[in-house]
């Protein structure tokens, strides 16, 4: 895992990824261990202090050594049951740290191919929510985009991807539409996971209720 992280650093990937905290929004204790958060970010060139750390570092590759049950299961699974990349329409093992399909590509890699460009520009189908974030460090952009899955029922969950624009993004004056100039927000991703409720519901608290979710960190 260490090389998959030194060789993202190296690509320069984890610069696609905002800020998280490892202490659960639900369970209140830390997903991992404060040193595995450390070898992490150690092996990655990026400076952090527990437990505020790189988004993609936290949700890709310390969330599989995560032992704590939470309410939705362990988080680890999101990435070796298959539910995540089956709503994707990706194979059960696309998201493995090992991928048999392609031995020399990192795991990180394959999450940000597949989800980055659906955060970026969400084809027609999904369900996406935008919102501002009126923050201490001024305002930001989050967005929300719930992909359905290939045989949409109970049991297949949706795709969950959200992510916050960068600071350095231009703002945007109405959600989920082009600036004035035509540029759209670089949004960093903070995470994905299958979601299995109401994705209108789900989309409209999103919008009425603009905050940080999903354990993310904006401001210092």
């Amino acid at each position: 895992m260490l090389d998959q992280v030194r060789t993202d650093a190296s690509a320069n990937r984890f610069a696609l990824w905002g800020r998280s905290t490892v202490i659960d929004e639900h369970t209140k204790v830390p997903s991992f261990s404060q040193p595995i958060f450390e070898a992490l970010h150690a092996a990655a060139g990026i400076q952090a202090r527990f437990p505020v750390g790189n988004a993609g570092l936290i949700h890709v590759y310390g969330y599989w050594f995560s032992d704590v049950l939470t309410p939705f299961g362990y988080k680890f699974d999101r990435w070796r049951d298959g539910a995540l990349a089956h709503a994707l329409k990706l194979p059960s093992h696309a998201f493995w740290i090992e991928s048999p399909e392609h031995p020399s590509t990192t795991a990180l890699d394959r999450v940000l191919t597949a989800i980055h460009p659906v955060l970026e520009a969400p084809a027609a189908g999904v369900v996406t929510a935008d919102a501002q974030l009126t923050l201490a460090s001024g305002t930001r952009h989050s967005r929300l985009v719930l992909c359905p899955p290939a045989k949409a029922s109970a049991l297949q969950p949706a795709a969950l991807i959200y992510g916050i624009a960068s600071a350095a993004a231009p703002p945007m004056s109405v959600p989920g539409t082009p600036s004035p100039t035509g540029v759209r927000p670089e949004f960093q991703l903070i995470t994905a996971f299958p979601f299995s409720g109401d994705p209108q519901i789900l989309a409209t608290d999103f919008t009425t209720d603009p905050r940080p979710r999903w354990n993310a960190v904006v401001d210092p």
